[in-house]
């Protein structure tokens, strides 16, 4: 029997966590910077964490049974590295993970790590279907991968759809490193910020921005704009991977973030994380390298390139960094009762690297994100969290 299909618009409407879509000419591509903040980097790894859509979702409400989803997805290879798996969509009915599904193929980013080369190349789309879905009507929220890009071609159902209505949860939005953009872990709802989120009941704005949680201007003043009732910041460990600023310029820079954030948010509840832990960075400057001998062996680790002593030289460790966080929320917090701080060893700290470490000496893997997330919305949003009920 032929299935009946109606083609939804894929519009501002049904999509949440993305600042603005780009018409493609084929599909739109979710972004979640906005184009005037994106024009004023013109560093690669950010455009491409930016436009992999993390925590981005089609949120709307239908009968259907069967929904489809055409999608191109642009996915990174690493020369000499094993084979990255495809990115995951998640499917969810009534809040309920109901299915998961890839897309292979789509445009292939080869990059050479040792000669710091990217080349390009086109690939096909692709469709994600889910079928036998229950019927009546039922909320969906389709998650897209958060290691991809993903344009969005066409969407298709075997009934109507329309927007989910607004169910009165507080946005909260975050920013931070990789770890917040959700490397390693199992799915984009397994990300620790979708998991304290679902957990903290609020919808989620994922600023995590991999290797880009660098206190640039640009990010603060996008913050700035973003309608949020709760904002969170995940600070420090990307400064060291770069060894991009020494701790003369990284107080004052952390605290011009935090006046921009609060020029449109001035008494939305504000929590400072500091990093969790990484032993190879928590005494060691950076700059973060790969472990060339450990991928010629096809493992992705990484290493501390820097010198512990050059700390008396104001390079950063983790554990300065911490420091630092932690002072200058104390000094701002008697004139910003609504700002919190919060030290990441509290959501990863000696004992957890000790049970889960992490496998790249980096980033944590799909179980430490839960235990992160589920850590987080009960330090944070829990009744007698930091942000209360």
């Amino acid at each position: 029997m032929t299935q009946d299909w109606t083609t939804a618009p894929i519009g501002a409407d049904i999509l949440r966590g993305a600042a603005e879509l780009e018409d493609t000419g084929r599909g739109v591509l979710p972004h979640r910077l906005p184009a005037w903040a994106r024009a004023q980097c013109a560093d690669p790894q950010l455009a491409m964490v930016e436009a992999q859509p993390s925590g981005v979702r089609l949120a709307f409400r239908t009968q259907a049974t069967a929904i489809e989803l055409d999608t191109l997805p642009t996915k990174r290879v690493y020369v000499g590295a094993p084979p990255r798996p495809d990115g995951v969509y998640d499917l969810l009915v009534d809040g309920v993970l109901a299915g998961q599904a890839s897309v292979a193929g789509g445009t292939v980013l080869r990059i050479d790590m040792a000669a710091g080369s990217i080349t390009t190349e086109p690939g096909p789309a692709g469709t994600v279907r889910f079928a036998g879905l229950p019927g009546g009507a039922k909320d969906i929220e389709l998650w897209l991968p958060y290691n991809e890009s993903a344009e969005l071609i066409a969407l298709r159902t075997d009934a109507p759809v329309q927007a989910a209505a607004a169910r009165g949860r507080k946005v909260w939005l975050h920013h931070g490193s990789s770890i917040s953009h959700g490397s390693d872990a199992a799915s984009p709802t397994g990300t620790w910020p979708a998991v304290a989120a679902r957990l903290g009941g609020v919808d989620l704005v994922n600023l995590g921005l991999g290797g880009s949680a660098l206190l640039d201007p640009f990010t603060a003043r996008t913050m700035r704009d973003t309608p949020a009732d709760r904002i969170s910041l995940k600070l420090g460990i990307n400064v060291v991977n770069m060894d991009l600023m020494r701790l003369r310029a990284f107080g004052p820079a952390v605290h011009g973030f935090l006046d921009t954030i609060r020029d449109g948010h001035p008494a939305t509840p504000l929590l400072v994380v500091s990093p969790i832990l990484c032993p190879i960075h928590e005494d060691t400057p950076g700059p973060t390298s790969f472990d060339f001998a450990a991928l010629s062996a096809g493992t992705v680790r990484f290493r501390a390139a820097g010198d512990a002593a050059d700390r008396d030289s104001g390079k950063l460790t983790l554990a300065v960094i911490r420091d630092e966080l932690a002072r200058i929320v104390a000094q701002r917090a008697p004139q910003d009762a609504n700002l919190h701080y919060l030290d990441g060893r509290e959501l990863y700290g000696e004992a957890d690297h000790a049970e889960l470490p992490l496998p790249d000496d980096l980033h944590p893997d799909a179980a430490a994100h839960r235990r992160i997330g589920e850590r987080f919305a009960s330090r944070v949003f829990s009744a007698a969290g930091l942000f209360g009920a």
